[in-house]
């Protein structure tokens, strides 16, 4: 099994920064990418930002510019540094992986965290 551990969330000011971190541990084999996705209420879950094992990312066009995702593949880490933060990214993140796991490699899952709150607000 899998676990993925999420820290850095809390609450910051218009204009101010986050950085959030996501361990996984368990029987990895390999982590093929990792992300975040975040979810406000009453709306749709969404992703935020992606990384792959190369280091290749993808951005949601809300957070182009602002946001940087990061990996320590020899920590099985990700984060996310979040930067001028606005109140419309105010939500709950959740990180999500795509784990091969096992001692031979044979099967890949996607796992998720419990999720951490972000609040932007005065």
């Amino acid at each position: 099994q899998v676990q993925l551990v999420e820290s850095g969330g809390g609450l910051v000011q218009p204009g101010g920064s986050l950085r959030l971190s996501c361990a996984a541990s368990g029987s990895i084999f390999s982590i093929n990418a990792m992300g975040w996705y975040r979810q406000a209420p009453g709306k749709q879950r969404e992703l935020v930002a992606a990384i792959t094992s190369s280091s290749s990312t993808n951005y949601a066009d809300s957070v182009k510019g602002r946001f940087t995702i990061s990996r320590d593949n020899a920590k099985n880490t990700v984060y996310l540094q979040m930067n001028s933060l606005k109140p419309d990214d105010t939500a709950v993140y959740y990180c999500n992986a795509a784990v091969v796991v096992g001692t031979y490699g044979r099967y890949e899952y996607y796992y998720w965290g419990q999720g951490t709150q972000v609040t932007v607000s005065s």
